[in-house]
């Protein structure tokens, strides 16, 4: 869905994908969200209705079930890691991946690790974490968005503006605490 070229494509998703592959080899059983497109051109709640009106080409009708799934090399780590589904920005708006994380006690420490996120997007999800009482981790150079000067300004939001609901760190980081 997000890999060049296609209407939602972001060309620094090739890129990023190494560190992304290295964070999985570090913690394979990690949890992947995947983002569903509506299934035909104006359905959806609310907003969403129009969105697939004007993106008509990415729906499941349009652009077939193909789109939807994983890449090919983060989903060789299926299982044992998790997909949770999603029909919208957050992940956690449903409750199915808040539920699963409750038997930790609440002490998941869930790392965004985002491959396409545009500032609207990620600002939500690290809010709605933050409001869960999860621990956001962004992985600065594991994650691309739409732009470089998108990526830019969310860096720059999270690192001052919301620098106490999230942590701004490398993947060598994340790697070394896991170690």
């Amino acid at each position: 869905m997000f890999l060049p070229p296609g209407p939602w494509a972001v060309e620094w998703l090739p890129a990023i994908l190494p560190k992304v592959l290295s964070l999985l080899n570090g913690r394979p059983e990690r949890i992947f969200t995947r983002f569903i497109t509506a299934r035909r051109p104006g359905e959806g709640q609310g907003r969403w209705r129009q969105y697939y009106q004007r993106w008509a080409q990415m729906t499941v009708e349009c652009a077939g079930t193909a789109s939807l799934e994983l890449l090919p090399e983060p989903r060789d780590f299926v299982p044992p890691a998790r997909v949770f589904d999603k029909p919208v920005y957050s992940p956690l708006l449903t409750g199915e991946l808040h539920r699963s994380l409750q038997p930790t006690g609440g002490r998941c420490n869930r790392t965004h690790r985002q491959r396409r996120r545009g500032r609207y997007v990620c600002v939500g999800e690290a809010a709605r974490s933050d409001d869960f009482g999860y621990r956001t981790i962004l992985v600065e150079d594991a994650i691309c968005s739409t732009s470089d000067e998108a990526y830019e300004n969310i860096l720059e939001l999270f690192t001052t503006r919301y620098s106490h609901h999230v942590e701004v760190v490398s993947t060598e980081e994340v790697l070394d605490f896991w170690r």
